[in-house]
């Protein structure tokens, strides 16, 4: 049975939770909570709710699934990638009593026959079109030749319908849903999108053209979830060999970005999507290989850093971007659908780019959450959540897309409460397949590796400043994530800018990943402390702020 209660849902996704003592400090221990704490979590329940509604209630009512679009796209348009991130989405809502179990278990049956029974994916090897017709189940275009497979949409749509399988784990309605998603899992011939090169896979796929466009999934970009599922598949997986195609060219190699190192990307970081749909279920704090060695967390964190950086220090002043109002991604923009990022700026505002990054840095995009709902008010905020995308510059606003509104649930959720990596982590095929790729858990160095402090300008220079903690909206908690070589006894010390303690406490932590909790004990002030662990022989420090 679901966990309802929000205290009984929160599970950090690193290691271990620790004993606290009290600060040393006690004239500041009855400070929390106050309103910026409570109004923390009023947002983000709003935001997911409001969100979630633009699949619940504005969804096809023939098939379910999510529309692609709430404007003039193609007609009756439902989106199979969307439809994905929304059933992930869904399990959310029933965990947070928005929606029944048994209306979501409905809708949810909905979905699956449709697939099952209306769909094309019989003659696509078990794939689906990129569009559907809610109606029909026909396959409509979505570009030039392209009404045959789209093997990325499918993985989004998969990673969704596993999650959910994980989640319904009880007899009766549930037992037939798991079935019937197994039968889809387990249809999908992701080795035949190698086209027997055993070399990679193929995006599209169709029965007229075959592998007409040639165009081949190579990393790295928002594909990870594709290659993961694709080796992870009981009837149909790929080789290694065809996986490592996905890890071999420019785009998995190291970069400087805006002053930050990292690792797997192309020239400009990329939008900000890359970061989040393979993460709607892989859990990244879990993640590393051979490429990403710092582990697929940190990469997240320093990306969104990145695209921050570009937005308040080198980005055109007219665009009127700031602390409270940045984020570049894919969207709507004024001249039509746009992958935007530091090299592709058109001026134009994603807030699922900041709000979607919410596991990677919580600060800064609570920071753009509280200033597109409550201070820009109804200009940027409508029936189902923030809009697609905001431009100050053009003084403009699109509409609703299905692949931003429900990434924003989906990720808030993973970083309020880790449910959908809980959920698609414990799946037996995910693991083994997992492992097939070569993927592990970080070996990070001991300290606090996790910890990216943002970097600002300061003149001409680029200086570190110090890593923004926020507390947990759910807990009302900081957590401050620490690695060690060997389980032994840390003792933590804080220190404000006069060198006086104002925390400290001792504890017994174990190898490898952990997280130091505390409540809060002084006011918010924008102040500088110094973090301080003493492992016995080593002292490792970090400088923070508290929020």
């Amino acid at each position: 049975m679901a966990l309802n209660r929000p205290l009984a849902r929160f599970c950090l996704p690193v290691v271990a939770v620790l004993l606290l003592q009290l600060p040393v400090r006690p004239a500041h221990a009855a400070f929390a909570p106050d309103k910026s704490y409570l109004d923390d979590q009023a947002v983000l329940d709003r935001l997911q709710r409001d969100a979630f509604r633009f699949f619940w209630e504005y969804g096809d009512p023939h098939s379910g699934m999510a529309y692609e679009a709430n404007y003039d796209w193609a007609e009756n348009a439902v989106a199979v990638g969307g439809t994905g991130f929304a059933i992930a989405a869904t399990i959310a809502a029933v965990d947070r009593e928005w929606v029944t179990r048994d209306d979501a278990l409905s809708r949810l049956m909905k979905i699956v026959t449709f697939l099952r029974d209306k769909t094309p994916r019989q003659r696509l090897h078990g794939a689906f079109p990129h569009w559907l017709d809610g109606k029909t189940g026909k396959a409509l275009p979505f570009g030039d030749r392209d009404e045959g497979a789209d093997l990325v949409e499918t993985s989004f749509l998969m990673q969704g319908l596993l999650i959910a399988r994980a989640y319904f784990n009880g007899p009766g309605v549930e037992e037939k849903l798991r079935a019937a998603i197994t039968g889809l899992w387990e249809d999908v011939d992701w080795n035949w999108f190698t086209n027997g090169e055993d070399d990679g896979l193929y995006w599209h796929w169709d029965p007229k053209g075959g592998f007409h466009n040639g165009l081949k999934i190579l990393g790295y970009n928002e594909c990870l979830i594709t290659y993961v599922l694709a080796i992870a598949s009981p009837t149909h997986p790929i080789s290694r060999k065809a996986y490592d195609y996905w890890t071999s060219g420019a785009a998995y190699l190291p970069r400087s970005i805006g002053g930050y190192e990292v690792e797997a990307t192309s020239l400009s970081g990329g939008p900000l999507f890359l970061s989040h749909y393979s993460f709607i279920g892989l859990n990244p704090h879990l993640l590393a290989d051979a490429f990403v060695k710092n582990g697929y967390f940190v990469r997240g964190v320093k990306h969104t850093l990145a695209n921050r950086g570009y937005c308040l220090y080198e980005a055109p002043p007219q665009n009127k971007y700031s602390e409270t109002f940045w984020g570049l991604s894919a969207c709507q923009t004024k001249n039509g659908y746009f992958a935007n990022d530091p090299i592709n700026d058109n001026g134009t505002v994603a807030p699922t780019a900041a709000l979607s990054s919410m596991p990677y840095t919580p600060h800064y995009s609570m920071q753009v959450l509280h200033t597109l709902a409550n201070g820009m008010k109804r200009r940027a905020w409508g029936e189902y959540g923030p809009y697609d995308a905001v431009s100050l510059r053009d003084d403009w606003v699109s509409n609703y897309l299905a692949i931003d509104q429900m990434p924003m649930v989906c990720m808030v959720e993973n970083y309020r409460s880790g449910l959908l990596w809980n959920q698609l982590m414990g799946d037996k095929d995910i693991r083994q397949g997992l492992l097939a790729a070569g993927f592990h858990p970080p070996r990070h160095a001991e300290g606090f590796p996790e910890a990216v402090v943002a970097l600002r300008r300061d003149g001409d220079e680029v200086v570190p400043d110090a890593y923004a903690m926020r507390r947990h909206p759910d807990t009302g908690l900081y957590g401050l994530p620490f690695f060690l070589e060997q389980a032994r006894e840390v003792k933590f010390r804080i220190m404000d800018a006069d060198g006086e303690t104002v925390f400290e406490t001792t504890l017994e932590a174990a190898e490898g990943a952990n997280t130091l909790t505390f409540a809060q004990f002084m006011p918010p002030e924008d102040e500088v402390l110094t973090v301080f662990m003493d492992t016995g022989g080593t002292v490792h420090t970090l400088p923070i702020r508290l929020y």
